[in-house]
C-alpha cells in the first residue's frame, strides 16, 4: 500500500467536484482487499475515522474527508472478467467507468448507467447510486448490480449475490465470510415515487445488496462488483432541437412522454441561460432559441418504422428544425454528448474560478408537479436577480438549476433560495436528490424529507454495522444524530 502524509501529496484528495474541501491526516492508497481490511481493522481499534475516495467527480462532499485518514481506492483498477455470453462485467471498485464501457463495447455490449463524468470510479457509482441520461430508459446504477464484496466497518468482508439474501418484512441478519452475524433493522420509511438517491434504500421484503447501493460510503467499502451488462443497440437516432419558446419546449417533452410510438432512451432539457452559456463553446446555437430538448433513440431490427414515426412527431411539433442539430454518423453522436456534458463541467469551473461551492438544485418531483415545480424554481431565483442556468433530466422530471452567484451575498441569498426549493420538491411528493446523493452538504435538505425519527433509524442501521463509528462519518446522517442513539 502507498502512504501519503505531505501536505503537497494529499492536497489533491481533499475536495471534490463541488469545491467543497476538507483535511485528513494521511492518505492511504490500498492496492488489493486484504489492504483493505488491515487499514480498516486498525482504524476500528483506534477509533480513527475513514472516508472512502473514489476519483474526485462528485458534487456532495462524501469522498472529501473531515479528519481522520482518507482511503482512495485508486489501485484497485482492475477489469477482472467480461463474460460475453452470460452478459455480466466483473470489475474492482476503482475501476474508472469510461474504461469498463469501452471494453464492453468492443464485445458489443452496454453497461447502461451513464453519469455526466465517465472518469468516475465504479464503486463510487455503485456508493451513490449513479444515474444520468439514459436512466430514462435504463433505470439507475442498482439495476445493474448483480453481486458485490464489501469490507465491512469493522473489518469483516460481506459478499451479497442478488436474490440470495432478501429482507424478511424489515429484518435481516447478514453472515460475514468469517461466520460474524449482524442482525439489522432496516428503516420504515416511505422513499418518495421519484428518481432518487436521498439516503438509504429501505423497503420491507427489499434484497440486501440494495442497502449498500447509494450509502455513499457509511456502511462499507466495496471492493469487487459483477455487473449486468445488455447487448449494444444497433444505431441511435439523436437531435438536440431548438425551440423559440419555452412552452413549445414543454409541450414537445410532454409529447414525447405520452407517445407509445416512440421510445426515447435519453430526454433532456436545457432553458434559454444554459444554452447562452454554452454559446461560446457552440457557435451554431441559434440566437433565438429559448430553450433545446436533446433525445436519443435506439434503432434495432425491432424497430422498423421508428425513424419515419419520429420524423412524423417532429413535423407536428414547433422546433426550429431548420437550426436544430440531427447526428448522422459516430462524430455527431459524440459531439451532442459533449454538448449536454458541458454544461455541467462549466458550472463547475464557473463556481470555482469565483470561489464558492457549487448551488446546484438535484431535484426531482413525481411528472404531474414537474411544470409547478420548475416555474416555482426560477420565479424565486429571478426575483432575486440572481444568474442561473436550468437544465436536466426532464424525462425523468429531474431539475437541474444552478445559481451562479457572483458576490458574497449572493451566495447566501443563493443558499437561502436552495433550501426553498428543495422544501417545494418535498412538499410536492419529491426528493432534494434525484442523483448525486446526500454527501455532507445536503444534509439540512436530507431532514426536510424525513423526520428525526426516521432518521434515528438510519443511524442505529448504520451502527449496527460501525459501532465505533469509523466510516464516513458526516455523510448522510449529521455526526450530532448518533448521540441521541
Amino acid at each position: 500500500m502507498i502512504i501519503k502524509e505531505n501536505a503537497d501529496e494529499i492536497e489533491n484528495y481533499l475536495s471534490d467536484a463541488s469545491n467543497y474541501k476538507g483535511f485528513c491526516d494521511k492518505v492511504i492508497i490500498p492496492e488489493n482487499e486484504d489492504d483493505i481490511i488491515s487499514i480498516i481493522k486498525e482504524c476500528n481499534s483506534n477509533k480513527i475515522r475513514i472516508t472512502v475516495s473514489g476519483n474526485g467527480t462528485g458534487l456532495t462532499g462524501a469522498k472529501v474527508p473531515e479528519g481522520g485518514i482518507l482511503i482512495s481506492t485508486e489501485k484497485l483498477n482492475k477489469i477482472i472478467s467480461i463474460d460475453s455470453f452470460g452478459k455480466k462485467g466483473v470489475v474492482q471498485g476503482g475501476v474508472l467507468l469510461a474504461n469498463f464501457q469501452n471494453e464492453t463495447e468492443k464485445l458489443n455490449l452496454l453497461y447502461p448507467p451513464d453519469p455526466t463524468e465517465r472518469n468516475c470510479f465504479i464503486g463510487s457509482t455503485i456508493a451513490t447510486n449513479s444515474s444520468g441520461a439514459r436512466t430514462y430508459k435504463y433505470g439507475p446504477t442498482r439495476d445493474y448490480v448483480n453481486r458485490l464484496r464489501i469490507v465491512l466497518p469493522d473489518g469483516e468482508v460481506l459478499s451479497l449475490k442478488r436474490g440470495e439474501c432478501i429482507v424478511d418484512e424489515y429484518e435481516i441478519s447478514l453472515t460475514s465470510e468469517n461466520g460474524k452475524s449482524y442482525s439489522l433493522k432496516i428503516p420504515e420509511i416511505e422513499m418518495p415515487a421519484t428518481k432518487n438517491a436521498a439516503g438509504y434504500y429501505c423497503k420491507p421484503n427489499m434484497d440486501a445488496i440494495d442497502l449498500f447501493i447509494g450509502s455513499e460510503g457509511t456502511l462499507g467499502i466495496i471492493t469487487e462488483a459483477e455487473l449486468k451488462l445488455i447487448d449494444l443497440p444497433g444505431e441511435i437516432l439523436s437531435a438536440v432541437l431548438f425551440f423559440n419558446s419555452e412552452d413549445d419546449a414543454f409541450n414537445f417533452l410532454d409529447a414525447a412522454r405520452n407517445n407509445k410510438n416512440v421510445q426515447p432512451r435519453s430526454l433532456e432539457f436545457f432553458d434559454k441561460f444554459a444554452l447562452q452559456f454554452l454559446k461560446k463553446s457552440f457557435n451554431k446555437i441559434p440566437d433565438s432559441a429559448q430553450a433545446a430538448i436533446w433525445f436519443e433513440q435506439e434503432i434495432n431490427n425491432s424497430s422498423d418504422g421508428i425513424e419515419a414515426e419520429w420524423f412524423n412527431f417532429l413535423d407536428q411539433s414547433n422546433a426550429d428544425i431548420d437550426n436544430s442539430w440531427f447526428a448522422f454518423d459516430e462524430k455527431n453522436l459524440e459531439e451532442f454528448k459533449d454538448f449536454r456534458h458541458a454544461i455541467s463541467w462549466k458550472v463547475n469551473e464557473f463556481i470555482t474560478q469565483h470561489g464558492f461551492r457549487k448551488v446546484g438544485t438535484d431535484t426531482a418531483v413525481p411528472y404531474k408537479n414537474f411544470h409547478e415545480f420548475y416555474s416555482f424554481a426560477k420565479n424565486i431565483v429571478e426575483k432575486e436577480n440572481i444568474n442561473y442556468v436550468a437544465y436536466g433530466h426532464f424525462g425523468n422530471s429531474h431539475l437541474h438549476l444552478n445559481m451562479l452567484p457572483e458576490n458574497d451575498d449572493q451566495f447566501i441569498k443563493a443558499k437561502e433560495l436552495y433550501y426553498k426549493i428543495c422544501k417545494e420538491a418535498v412538499l410536492l411528493g419529491g426528493t432534494v436528490s434525484a442523483e448525486h446523493g446526500i454527501g455532507k452538504m445536503k444534509r439540512d435538505y436530507f431532514m426536510l424529507m424525513y423526520s428525526q425519527d426516521k432518521i434515528l433509524q438510519m443511524a442505529r442501521l448504520k451502527k449496527a454495522l460501525d459501532p465505533n463509528l469509523i466510516l464516513g462519518i458526516g455523510n448522510i446522517i449529521d455526526e450530532n444524530i448518533f448521540k441521541m442513539i
